[in-house]
């Protein structure tokens, strides 16, 4: 299978630029992105305290950008599924995979157990993780039948019929991020978030468990092989030197929007709870996020652009890599090496302008792209 190229984006404050400029200037990027071949558009929800997710509605934008393209795929990555109503979500799915033509996909997970307690839910994470994999029942459920019947923890329906139906049969497709054993046990397309070095041993264990778990060879329920991409935050230019010196404090800027807001928000009402190690707990009886390194992933190069490295900790484990076009290509060779067939890119993050990030981009596509369709 050829290598594919998505989005993932966030849609952060840019400073001195009101929201409704931030609007139009994405859809125009999403617009260059579609023209240039880009596969899909994966968009984060995040709620306040959070600021670093200026589209906490995402199906209100994904239909905005339906309207303003014609082949490339919509889709959350992910719906935090304990923050929505299942049927309230299946409704809206079914309008925008229509409103779409048949390009919606669905990004599930079960989001940070700090954002369900702003939220007025329980401060549980077995809770919390209860009603994500409730919600994701429900969703499938209602999604690929004529009528939905449900008795469950948090929801229960009885024959309720479901009037909007979805293009896509039985259901658009599914997506799940962080964690390549949920993925692929579950029949999901995978995104990862981390850095090149450990990802070789994540894209090795997708497909081995996609293998035990759907049959070799096996499609998804949509007819589709199984995708798997990592996350990488970009910035071109000319040379590595200029990139750097763009990408540098825009990076500082993404990760404090990522990581401070809510723990200051916590510190500040002395949410002791969701302060240090118990910022951001897992469910029990999960499997780890990260696949054990192979062998070869120990000798794999790094540092091929000017500015490659990680998130600071509670920054969720993105990476950046900037540079220029040689470099970042580079950078791909090495990323095609493991096996990996999906590169998702983020394009603007941090404080990063419209025009800085256009001209980042206008060199992706017309200096990088090209080698690798």
């Amino acid at each position: 299978m050829a290598l594919q190229f998505g989005v993932f984006d966030h849609i952060e404050p840019i400073p001195g630029v009101p929201l409704d400029q931030i609007y139009r200037e994405r859809l125009d990027q999403i617009e260059q992105l579609e023209s240039a071949g880009f596969y899909s558009y994966h968009l984060a929800e995040h709620h306040t305290p959070a600021v670093h997710s200026l589209a906490p509605s995402q199906n209100v934008f994904l239909a905005a950008a339906a309207e303003r393209t014609k082949t490339m795929r919509l889709g959350p990555c992910v719906y935090v599924l304990p923050l929505h109503h299942p049927v309230r979500l299946i409704e809206e799915i079914c309008m925008l995979d229509n409103l779409s033509g048949g390009r919606m996909d669905i990004g599930v997970g079960r989001g940070g157990i700090i954002e369900a307690y702003f939220w007025g839910q329980e401060g549980d994470v077995e809770v919390n993780y209860a009603r994500y994999l409730e919600t994701l029942a429900v969703v499938k459920e209602g999604l690929a039948n004529d009528s939905l019947t449900y008795q469950g923890e948090f929801y229960s329906f009885d024959d309720l019929p479901m009037r909007l139906r979805p293009i896509q049969d039985p259901h658009p497709p599914f997506w799940y991020m962080r964690n390549v054993e949920t993925s692929a046990v579950n029949g999901m397309h995978s995104i990862i978030v981390g850095n090149l070095g450990s990802f070789q041993a994540n894209v090795e264990r997708y497909f081995q468990l996609w293998d035990e778990h759907q049959g070799p060879g096996a499609l998804n329920a949509q007819g589709e092989a199984p995708k798997i991409g990592l996350v990488n935050h970009l910035y071109l230019a000319k040379t590595d030197q200029e990139a750097a010196e763009i990408a540098q404090p825009a990076w500082d800027q993404y990760k404090w929007n990522l990581a401070a807001p809510r723990r200051l928000e916590a510190e500040r009402r002395g949410l002791t709870q969701f302060m240090g190690s118990d910022a951001n707990p897992r469910p029990s009886n999960l499997p780890d996020r990260e696949a054990q390194d192979s062998p070869t992933t120990a000798t794999r190069r790094t540092g091929a652009a000017a500015l490659e490295e990680h998130a600071a900790r509670g920054g969720a484990g993105f990476n950046v890599v900037a540079g220029s076009p040689d470099s970042i290509r580079s950078y791909m060779d090495d990323y095609l090496e493991t096996g990996a067939n999906y590169f998702v890119a983020g394009f603007q993050w941090g404080h990063l302008s419209h025009e800085e990030t256009m001209r980042s981009i206008d060199l992706f596509v017309s200096e990088v792209m090209p080698h690798y369709f």
